[in-house]
């Protein structure tokens, strides 16, 4: 059980600061992310919606007590770095920035794991749920 809790941890903690390190600059879009935007062929308005999301999302993932919004945030990541995976793939990314995304996906889907698995506790018994 400790071990999981580490490894649920370590997951949740890189891509939480994956996602606040990607967002928290673009809430006021610069001229630099607008072009990368504009490039991927998205709206400039995108940006800041994104960013505020993302990290609505954090916050969702990390607040204990409320599994349904912790659902609802993994869902909004995972939606939201696999649509970043295709844009890349579709405008022809070089294959670093694929892997990255790739590798991201990955620790997302890994902390989710480990989340469950967590709340799940020793020998698969089922947690109380928070919603009756």
């Amino acid at each position: 059980m400790k071990s999981t809790k580490i490894l649920y941890w370590v997951f949740t903690g890189l891509i939480c600061l994956l996602m606040l390190f990607s967002s928290i600059p673009s809430v006021v879009p610069g001229p630099e992310a607008i072009a990368f935007f504009q490039s991927m062929g998205f709206p400039a308005y995108m940006i800041s919606f994104l960013s505020v999301a993302k990290i609505l999302g954090v916050i969702g993932i990390l607040v204990p007590g409320f599994p349904r919004v912790r659902e609802w945030a993994y869902a909004g990541l995972a939606f939201d770095l696999i649509g970043a995976l295709y844009a890349q793939v579709m405008v022809g990314a070089e294959s670093g920035g694929l892997v990255f995304m790739v590798a991201s996906v990955a620790v997302l889907f890994a902390s989710y794991y480990y989340a469950h698995k967590k709340d799940r506790g020793p020998a698969g018994a089922t947690a109380p749920s928070a919603v009756a």
